[in-house]
């Protein structure tokens, strides 16, 4: 049996002793996954910017135009709006992926509960009229995203496929899914483009004041992230998740059922995708667009933000702010600096690399081996 060392806790994990012969991938998963939750996010935030400004220099690029410019671009002449609205969906799908993290799981099917959510609203929405305002398709988004999510706990239980690779495998198919609901039987009839027709006005998400872009999603997904932050640090089921994360023996030894709560918190992690994909088809435009939800990679910038405040859920609002800041301003360090946008996701890149090599140096340090 493993069990904690001394001095070890829940929140503070150490790394299980070596056993002979290679590990199943799904404790692989779970020992990488605590050696990102002990990781420290300035590293990670310092060495990106750092090989960032090195790039710039090597391509002739003043950091010191680039990085003003960026700022403006996203939060200046006008674009703040746009910002928050990018803001919105990346937090959610932060928490996707964050909440199986605290548990020693990989979701990494963000894309396809993102897209099964936003299609199951758009449904809903024009198969009902409206009825019942933007509550009914949007409690159908999350309950598709979570029952997508959810699938990969009987593949992990029974058929010993590790999450990280049942959600990533599940996603792709849910992508087509939605993509083929879109393209025929709720294509908008009479146009040659992939996409639904409008939504009915009592099904859309009301704005917030006179905005365009920001709609009662923000205040809403910003209680949920509340919520999550208070069940994990002040609940019995975030302690038990965290000690489900760190180290999985104990928690079963303490009496926590661990296959029904990775189940859970992997189905918790899909609601939260499944939400974001409603809240983006209840918005502007109001309707479905195929590839228009996974596009912007909200999906992946909210990995690199989780990764970025090392899986802690009180450091993730600040690092997806701090991501989103860095994607909505590059068109502006394009406009000003001459630094393609493309260059924002080399920073995400780079905060997932160097995450990784942090776990890896954490794990063969001579402390972790002593």
């Amino acid at each position: 049996m493993i069990s904690l060392r001394p001095g070890d806790s829940p929140s503070t994990p150490g790394v299980p002793p070596a056993t002979p012969g290679a590990p199943p991938a799904g404790v692989r998963a779970r020992a990488v996954a605590r050696r990102i939750a002990g990781a420290p996010a300035a590293v990670s935030l310092v060495g990106a910017l750092l090989l960032t400004t090195l790039v710039m220099l090597a391509v002739g690029v003043d950091p010191a135009l680039a990085y003003p410019a960026l700022l403006r671009g996203a939060l200046l002449d006008g674009n703040l709006e746009y910002t928050l609205a990018a803001y919105v969906p990346t937090l959610g799908m932060a928490a996707a992926f964050a909440i199986p993290l605290r548990a020693g799981e990989f979701n990494l099917g963000g894309d396809g509960q993102l897209a099964l959510g936003g299609i199951t609203a758009a449904a809903l929405a024009l198969s009902t009229g409206g009825a019942g305002s933007f509550a009914v398709p949007l409690a159908g988004a999350v309950l598709a995203g979570a029952l997508l999510a959810a699938l990969s706990a009987p593949l992990r239980t029974r058929l010993g496929v590790p999450a990280i690779v049942s959600t990533l495998l599940l996603s792709a198919p849910a992508v087509s899914l939605a993509s083929y609901l879109a393209r025929f039987p709720l294509a908008e009839q009479g146009t040659g483009l992939a996409q639904t027709p409008l939504l009915p006005d009592a099904a859309r998400l009301p704005a917030l004041g006179g905005s365009t872009y920001l709609t009662i999603g923000l205040p809403l997904v910003a209680v949920l992230a509340v919520l999550w932050l208070f069940a994990d640090a002040r609940t019995v089921p975030g302690y038990e998740i965290r000690a489900l994360g760190a180290n999985r023996e104990f928690a079963r030894y303490g009496g926590v059922r661990v296959n029904r709560l990775a189940a859970l918190t992997l189905a918790a992690g899909g609601a939260f995708g499944g939400l974001v994909g409603g809240l983006i088809v209840l918005g502007a435009p109001y309707r479905f667009v195929d590839g228009a939800l996974t596009a912007p990679g909200y999906t992946f910038t909210a990995i690199a933000a989780v990764l970025l405040a090392a899986g802690r859920p009180l450091a993730v609002p600040a690092a997806v702010a701090l991501l989103t800041i860095v994607q909505a301003g590059g068109q502006g360090m394009e406009r000003e600096a001459g630094v393609p946008s493309q260059l924002t996701q080399i920073v995400q890149g780079l905060i997932i690399v160097i995450v990784a090599v942090a776990a890896v140096a954490r794990a063969r340090s001579p402390r972790r081996q002593a």
